[in-house]
């Protein structure tokens, strides 16, 4: 079990749920309640959900393979004195493609943060571009997210480049791009070559090339993965679904298995196919969660497929290529609600297996570390944006429609942007994940509504026993969340847990005249 307790130097008092709670760092965290023990069936993505990527090691890695791929097809041998900077892009931001804009929005478009280059606009600037400060993310063509981990060195490249060709004197500045002589470079072809970059970086092989002849550098290794497989598959089925291809996926997997020369695994040494009841390679999500692609078998010798059709049923050890999430339910024999599915891709592993499939879901975000990191060391910061809504909640307090006098809240509204971008830069240059200030973020948004659970890793299910019961938090309206149970409010939630117990009895105890649900059905997890 997880090291219970707080982070602070005062210990919370008996009865107080903050005792109750495990490390911060070790816990999973709910939007949608999940009963752990009806899960039949475990399955993981590879890249950084299995295999994490040592950062910034692995961004710097493949931003220098983008910056010599666009100077291959031109682009100026300038562009390779830039140097990845970890602390510049997030995950969730929006690049406009008509005016080479990196942007920061929240679920409905609003703009949170706007950067050209690595110059932040403010004010007019923004106006110029965004005469609403809004942004119709239904136009595809034009605004693109950038939302998986492999994106972070994309978003930091769009900037690099439009810093270069901004401050360049052999170009002229235009609203939508770059002029020199005859030629015109928008920034919307800017975008598609970046894309091909990407591509070309990821399909042709030479960044698992370079990953694969320094593991060490690249790819995390950690004793605990077998040890929670291995316990996994003791209460369930498991399964390895990875757009990878079989050799990369088997040189990977090899090393994040073999302990042989540390001895540090708590399991003993066995192939790491065998600790899967089906692994699925080149499955081409989130395609995979649709129509799929023809399931073949591939052979471990030579990682090649064998040709035709594969149309048997499930082969102990065996691997398999394409195919499509109905697949994996037949060869398993489970549906989509006994799966749960662990992944980093928010579109491609998240939303696509619970909207198509109805698959429980866990997001895997590995900068929650950074983020909780920052929430409990600047709570001072928090608590100062939370006293400054009450000193304007005091300025309108005895003010109605009748009354003449218009309070000036400049300042405050000044001392509110301040503590918002201190708050911001502590997380990077392009603030938190999951906020701006008070407002959340397009990423929070999805984050919320497609992930059922939510940690640092997977590894974190190593601290619950296999009967947990994943209780979301009640998600408060306004009107519940800034209106007081006056009855109920002492000030202190935690003595208020053993009257409640006194009245009502442990849940436990069966309540009489009601028979205990035994069907294994949905009221397991506590919810309708």
């Amino acid at each position: 079990m997880g090291s219970e307790g707080e982070r602070g130097p005062a210990a919370p008092a008996p009865g107080d749920p903050r005792a109750l709670r495990r490390d911060c760092q070790h816990r999973i965290f709910v939007n949608r309640s999940l009963a752990l023990e009806k899960i039949k069936c475990f399955g993981f993505d590879m890249d950084y959900t299995l295999a994490m990527y040592k950062s910034p090691d692995y961004e710097e890695l493949a931003f220098a393979l983008l910056l010599e791929q666009l100077v291959s097809i031109g682009y100026p041998h300038e562009i390779l004195a830039y140097k990845y900077d970890p602390t510049f892009p997030t995950r969730g931001l929006v690049f406009d493609a008509l005016y080479g804009n990196l942007l920061k929005v929240d679920s409905h478009g609003n703009l949170l943060v706007c950067a050209h280059g690595f110059r932040f606009l403010k004010g007019a600037e923004i106006l110029h571009y965004y005469p609403n400060k809004f942004i119709q993310r239904d136009d595809m063509k034009r605004f693109h997210i950038l939302n998986t981990l492999f994106n972070l060195t994309e978003a930091y490249l769009y900037a690099c480049l439009v810093d270069f060709f901004t401050n360049c004197s052999r170009y002229v500045n235009c609203d939508t791009g770059y002029k020199h002589g005859n030629l015109f470079m928008s920034f919307r072809s800017m975008f598609q070559d970046v894309r091909e970059a990407m591509d070309h970086v990821h399909l042709s092989g030479c960044l698992k090339e370079k990953t694969l002849e320094n593991l060490e550098k690249y790819v995390v290794k950690d004793p605990r993965v077998p040890l929670l497989l291995s316990r996994m598959k003791e209460v369930g089925k498991v399964f390895l679904a990875t757009n990878s291809d079989y050799n990369y996926t088997d040189a990977i997997m090899s090393y994040l298995f073999d302990f042989s020369d540390g001895n540090e695994a708590e399991t003993p040494q066995r192939p790491w196919r065998s600790y899967f009841d089906l692994i699925v390679v080149d499955t081409r999500k989130p395609l995979f969660f649709a129509e799929g692609t023809v399931l073949r078998q591939v052979n471990t010798d030579t990682g090649k497929l064998r040709i035709g059709t594969y149309t048997g049923p499930l082969q102990h050890c065996a691997v398999y290529s394409g195919g499509s999430s109905d697949v994996v339910c037949d060869l398993l024999g489970v549906k989509g609600k006994d799966i749960l599915y662990m992944g980093d891709h928010i579109f491609g592993d998240i939303l696509k297996s619970k909207k198509r499939q109805g698959w429980r879901t866990f997001l895997v975000v590995p900068e929650l570390a950074r983020e909780l990191q920052v929430w409990t060391e600047k709570s001072e910061l928090f608590e100062e944006l939370r006293s400054l809504d009450l000193f304007l909640a005091e300025l309108y307090q005895h003010l109605d429609s009748s009354s003449s006098e218009r309070p000036d809240i400049s300042s405050i509204k000044r001392r509110i942007q301040k503590v918002t971008h201190e708050m911001d830069m502590c997380y990077g240059k392009m603030g938190s994940l999951f906020r701006c200030g008070s407002r959340q973020t397009l990423f929070a948004n999805q984050l919320m509504r497609y992930a059922d659970l939510y940690a640092a890793s997977f590894i974190n299910f190593l601290y619950y026993p296999f009967s947990y019961l994943f209780r979301a938090p009640p998600v408060l309206m306004a009107h519940e969340s800034t209106v007081e149970h006056s009855r109920l409010d002492t000030g202190e939630a935690g003595p208020a847990l053993a009257p409640w117990l006194a009245r009502h009895g442990h849940p436990d105890q069966q309540v009489p005249g009601v028979p205990q649900d035994s069907s294994g059905e949905e009221e397991d997890d506590g919810e309708a």
